[in-house]
């Protein structure tokens, strides 16, 4: 009532002047203080412009825990989590040469339980302009990422320090010494790697020839398949010495095996068999940025005889990768696209015109490629987090002519191969893990029943 008051005593007077000088102060502060905003890298820049309902680029990683979730305790533990990554504080902006990011600083995306499939487009207006969503299911935490901000090494980055936060939330006992802070080995940088690494280059590395696509009825209309194969790594490993080949060699040759066989008939093609894989970079250029760092090189089966064994396979496999992975040629791929960004033509050209010419040459490199597989690796977990750990998951958003796709992670002594689909029949799946069975490896196969009335 004082405010309205004719007569003011010295009091009134002296708390009316000093609330005037905080608003003035804070007036102040807020319109001084700058907005943090920053640079998409080499890769990201691709992602805005081709991401739609239909081609979401979103991610997925997920971690499965010993007990139920407790929502409310996941939106605290993000609510606490997510003002110390400022790679996922930010919303994305339009500029008129470029995207970039912007700091966010609204309130945490609502954690929600899941009830609709996975990796389904993320509507920035709808998410407080956040480009990630969290959502729970039963024992499972799951954490969706538009590829614009992160790959998949910032994705784990950032689901396991949510996942300690949150355990740490439901037993109090966990905090010990160090509290609610980040673990020391969870890197904050957001070092552009791509432009600190690269070398001037006017060499294209990337596939642009057309590959062997699979085809078939799709599944009913925002339906989308989901497949994972549980193996034991010391039964992989003995099949893997068998071939003389790496986990990773094998699991791409399989599932290229499988298309040959299930897709192909076993029959000569003119078009190949290639499956992308995304390589993380990191270890071969000294980085731990949490930005995207991953280049894409191709495994190829060129089908041009009437009948091939899987050893042949397997060795077309192995040879076309061991070609591309070292560190010359991961920093040609990249090179070439961040050579081709700072020309001054493509530096001046207005947006909406590298819009059109960032979906031509997408469209090119994505209708190369049969499918992509990804291996994110063993994901490992703070020793005191261990016992309420269960297992780790991924799985991509389909992309233009790319209908089946791989990811594999593992954790302890399990590794998971995950299939992500949208065709009905799970027939290059079937063959997939029917193979690696006859190789003598068990496996044990769970689907969210997609392929089933």
């Amino acid at each position: 009532m004082g405010f309205f008051m004719k007569k003011k005593s010295t009091d009134t007077v002296s708390v009316e002047n000093n609330e005037k000088k905080k608003l003035q102060n804070i007036k102040a502060a807020s319109t001084t203080r700058e907005i943090r905003w920053d640079q998409l890298d080499n890769t990201a820049h691709l992602f805005p412009v081709i991401a739609g309902e239909s081609m979401t680029n979103v991610y997925r990683i997920s971690v499965t825990l010993t007990e139920l979730i407790d929502p409310e305790c996941l939106q605290q533990a993000l609510d606490i989590v997510l003002p110390k990554f400022d790679g996922f504080n930010l919303r994305l902006r339009q500029g008129v040469f470029w995207y970039y990011f912007e700091e966010n600083g609204k309130p945490a995306p609502k954690v929600r339980e899941e009830t609709t499939f996975p990796c389904r487009y993320i509507h920035q207006n709808r998410n407080n302009s956040y480009m990630f969503r969290v959502t729970y299911y039963k024992y499972r935490i799951n954490l969706e990422v538009f590829h614009v901000l992160t790959d998949g090494m910032g994705g784990i980055n950032f689901l396991k320090e949510l996942t300690y936060q949150y355990l740490r939330l439901v037993h109090p006992e966990l905090k010990g010494a160090k509290g609610d802070a980040l673990t020391s080995s969870t890197s904050l940088n957001r070092e552009d790697s791509f432009l600190k690494n690269y070398r001037r280059s006017s060499e294209k590395g990337y596939q642009t020839k057309k590959a062997y696509l699979i085809k078939g009825e799709k599944l009913a209309p925002g339906e989308f398949g989901i497949m994972h194969g549980y193996m034991q790594i010391p039964e992989l490993k003995e099949v893997c010495h068998r071939y003389g080949v790496s986990i990773n060699e094998y699991l791409v040759a399989v599932f290229v095996w499988s298309v040959y066989k299930e897709c192909m008939h076993g029959m000569p093609s003119k078009k190949p068999v290639r499956v992308a894989v995304p390589v993380n970079l990191r270890p071969y250029f000294n980085s731990i940025t949490t930005k995207n760092f991953f280049v894409m090189v191709s495994a190829e089966f060129y089908p041009v005889k009437d009948e091939y064994t899987f050893e042949e396979v397997v060795e077309a496999v192995k040879s076309s990768l061991k070609e591309q992975i070292n560190k010359e040629n991961l920093e040609k791929l990249f090179s070439y696209n961040v050579s081709n960004e700072k020309t001054l033509i493509a530096r001046a050209a207005p947006l909406f015109i590298k819009n059109i010419a960032m979906r031509m040459v997408y469209t090119k490199s994505a209708l190369a490629n049969t499918s992509t597989i990804t291996n994110i690796g063993n994901i490992t977990v703070d020793e005191a987090y261990r016992p309420y750990v269960e297992m780790f998951h991924s799985c991509l958003a389909m992309s233009k002519g790319q209908h089946v796709k791989g990811n594999i992670c593992s954790y302890g002594s399990t590794l998971v191969f995950s299939f992500s689909y949208d065709l009905a029949d799970p027939l290059v799946q079937r063959g997939f893990f029917q193979k690696i069975a006859q190789d003598g490896v068990h496996v044990e196969i769970e689907s969210n029943g997609v392929n089933y009335e």
